[in-house]
């Protein structure tokens, strides 16, 4: 009998370099753990204690949604949208 059962390890397919660290989580990743449409008082108790990544470095989702005139999100982009109108859009700072 052949080996063919076993699985084989693959190799990455990408490789991860080291470099500095960045903290907080996507903002992508916040959104695709949430399920829509989300008021935004829902959004605070599920996910307001996040951190997210800003082109000016980390911060609360709690505050930025404090910023957020919207309290209703009908879908992801929504609230994508409304966030990245506080935070900014375009690449994030690593740590120095």
């Amino acid at each position: 009998m052949a080996d063919d059962d076993e699985p084989e390890e693959e190799e990455p397919a990408v490789e991860l370099g080291e470099g500095p660290t960045i903290e907080g989580a996507p903002l992508a990743r916040v959104a695709s753990r949430l399920t829509w449409p989300q008021e935004k008082s829902k959004v605070l108790d599920k996910e307001g204690d996040a951190t997210v990544r800003t082109p000016d470095g980390p911060r609360d989702l709690e505050d930025v949604l404090s910023e957020v005139e919207i309290t209703y999100f009908d879908r992801r982009q929504t609230f994508v949208d409304a966030v990245e109108d506080v935070i900014g859009r375009g690449p994030v700072k690593t740590a120095e």
